[in-house]
């Protein structure tokens, strides 16, 4: 039988949908158990099948999808997956979304905009979840759009103990690619012994998407090494044109890091030859063969997952992973 029994008689089970099966099956191994067996499909006109393939009746369950394009089919088995879960009877169902679904559509910058972030809290919420999980949210407040608890992990302590590793900490900045994320740039300082911060500042049209021109930087970067951070890296316009601006204004070296590797379109050729030392970047989405390249480096997520996935079943404290932080 599938699952993890505590000294009660809780049982955990963990699921997963056809996203990102390597992640759910590394999760499944931290925590030295396995996947759920699962009967999934798609009829010919696109709509998707799922049963699973023992019984989940009283258990507590984690259901790991990860939204990859295209993401609204993977959104979408999601959802039935959650449904499933709830008409079978499990006692508590959490959703471990590591890439949080339209993450970026978190407020209206004009008239008759929806606030799609806030719509996939909602859908999940009625599909049948109790709980949300999910690393590194493009804004904080999307936690406030799930009606139930939601466990913000972090990925900076696995980003910024790689990044030590590499590099000599007393000759670092850290650099932000914009204003928005100076808060997250200094929790990556702390870690980095104090290192100082520096911004570029950029413009973007908001009617464009996936486009933003990077203009100069504000901060010492003369001679140093930079570590260039953000949560996503979608097409790489705008963080590689960061990069360019460090260059140009005097950076040494330029490490980029970030939490979710989207990777679409000319992404991976404007990484691979923007002038970056390392981009450093989490599974939280698979990155496949072909989106590889020679200076990147891709770090586990799923010991993160895994112990947070413990914390909750145990009733203990994910907020304890990051020092108190959340």
């Amino acid at each position: 039988m599938t699952g993890i029994t505590n000294t009660g008689s809780n049982r955990m089970v963990l699921l997963s949908g056809r996203a990102h099966p390597e992640l759910a099956e590394n999760i499944a191994r931290e925590l030295g158990t396995e996947l759920v067996p699962t009967d999934a499909y798609d009829f010919a006109n696109g709509e998707t099948y799922v049963r699973f393939g023992e019984s989940v009746r009283g258990a507590d369950a984690f259901l790991i999808q990860s939204h990859p394009a295209p993401i609204n089919q993977w959104l979408m088995e999601q959802l039935i997956m959650l449904d499933s879960l709830k008409r079978a009877s499990a006692k508590s169902i959490t959703v471990v979304s590591p890439f949080y679904p339209y993450a970026r559509q978190d407020k209206k910058h004009r008239g008759r905009e929806p606030i799609s972030a806030r719509l996939i809290a909602d859908l999940y919420k009625t599909a049948g979840a109790d709980r949300l999980m999910s690393v590194d949210l493009h804004t904080a407040q999307i936690q406030g759009f799930f009606d139930g608890p939601v466990d913000h992990l972090m990925a900076i302590p696995l980003l910024s103990d790689y990044v030590r590793s590499v590099v000599d900490v007393d000759n670092v900045t850290v650099v932000s690619p914009d204003t928005g994320r100076v808060r997250v740039a200094e929790q990556w300082a702390e870690r980095l012994g104090g290192a100082p911060l520096a911004f570029v500042h950029k413009t973007r049209d908001i009617t464009v998407p996936n486009q933003a021109v990077s203009k100069e930087v504000v901060g010492n970067i003369q001679g140093r090494t930079c570590v260039l951070i953000d949560d996503m890296i979608d097409t790489g316009g705008t963080i590689t044109g960061a990069v360019q601006v460090l260059k140009d204004q005097g950076a040494k070296n330029v490490i980029i890091a970030a939490t979710h590797a989207v990777f679409s379109g000319p992404a991976v050729e404007r990484l691979s030859t923007c002038g970056a030392d390392e981009v450093v970047v989490t599974d939280t989405l698979p990155v496949p063969p072909e989106n590889q390249f020679e200076n990147l480096r891709v770090l586990s997520i799923a010991p993160l997952i895994a112990r947070a996935i413990q914390e909750v079943f145990e009733d203990g404290s994910v907020t304890s992973l990051f020092n108190g932080r959340s």
